[in-house]
């Protein structure tokens, strides 16, 4: 199969500009004051983005090469059965209880408002789009280009014209726009049932923005799949804060935790955001996570870690499991010996 179209250019270049307003009308809340999202007791995002830019010390990434794709994942997981694979950067594979659920799906060559600049992947997704078993759902973390890629999007819905896909409040309009239908906004704590299975969205802690004039008119989330199989987690981006203790208190612990950890170099501008590898093993701890796995990594230079590094940084570390691009690995019921 071809990769996903890409979007016409002024398409795009209205979005870059003008981003997407919110259409969102729920209550006034904790962390929405009827115009804008925030996460409580967030630290301000910093204001040094010129001072990193023009004195970066950026780590080691390779160019671009083929890589082989993993092997094709089972068709489904049997009742009580629960398997991940780590397709690339935010782009896994939940299989739980006879239900697919794919991540932020990323398959396009850049992830950028425009098709001939920004930032461009140093290798192919560890599997390809015809490769994919039958998606039932798609959760959406938040509205950046590297975590929601209208052109892959689309092709998913191609391929799965019933699939379902789930966004934090506020995001519906821009998916609807670009012809993706089945889409469900929540708030944080909100919930829905997909094939028995609930996909719940809850608090995390980044921002959103897709233009110069939208920021934080969206909201960003994280998701909890929960099924007879147990829990999983998955945090979208999101920095280090009190949001993953209090999902293991509400909701139970977590069988599967899949965690950001790169894109967190210099700390001192990105730690507001992003988890660095060592608050990410912080963070599989306070989810009480039998299997915690990374991802967010090794597929876009965006910050200045290098390709290896925070994988390197949380391999050997319990509960993580490093799986390469394209690997999937069933995963331990809860409580099970790490």
């Amino acid at each position: 199969m071809p990769p996903p179209r890409p979007i016409p250019l002024p398409v795009l270049l209205v979005a870059a500009l003008t981003g997407c307003a919110t259409t969102w009308h729920g209550p006034v809340s904790d962390h929405f004051d009827g115009a804008h999202f925030r996460t409580p007791g967030a630290p301000q995002l910093q204001s040094g983005l010129l001072t990193w830019v023009t004195d970066r010390h950026p780590g080691t990434w390779k160019a671009y090469r083929d890589e082989p794709t993993g092997p094709r994942p089972p068709a489904r997981v049997a009742s009580g059965g629960m398997r991940v694979t780590f397709i690339n950067h935010a782009t896994t594979l939940v299989q739980l209880d006879g239900v697919n659920v794919l991540t932020d799906p990323i398959f396009s060559e850049r992830c950028s408002p425009v098709a001939f600049a920004g930032p461009k992947r140093v290798r192919p997704p560890g599997l390809s789009l015809t490769q994919l078993p039958r998606i039932d759902a798609v959760v959406l973390s938040h509205n950046h280009y590297d975590h929601l890629d209208l052109p892959t999007l689309r092709a998913v819905q191609d391929l799965f014209p019933n699939v379902r896909i789930f966004a934090g409040a506020g995001n519906r309009a821009l998916l609807e726009h670009a012809g993706l239908r089945n889409v469900t906004e929540l708030d944080w704590w909100d919930a829905r049932q997909v094939l028995g299975i609930t996909v719940r969205s809850v608090p995390n802690q980044h921002f959103a923005n897709r233009g110069l004039f939208d920021a934080a008119t969206t909201l960003w989330s994280a998701w909890v799949l929960e099924g007879s199989a147990g829990r999983a987690y998955f945090a979208g981006d999101t920095a280090y804060g009190p949001h993953f203790a209090q999902a293991a208190e509400r909701l139970g612990p977590m069988r599967l935790a899949v965690l950001p950890i790169g894109a967190y170099k210099p700390e001192w501008f990105m730690s507001p955001v992003h988890l660095s590898p060592v608050e990410a093993v912080r963070a599989a701890h306070d989810l009480k996570a039998t299997l915690a796995v990374p991802m967010h990594f090794g597929t876009f230079e965006l910050a200045d870690d290098g390709e290896t590094e925070a994988a390197e940084l949380v391999r050997g570390q319990a509960p993580f499991a490093v799986l390469d691009f394209g690997e999937g690995r069933d995963v331990p019921l809860e409580g099970a010996a790490r």
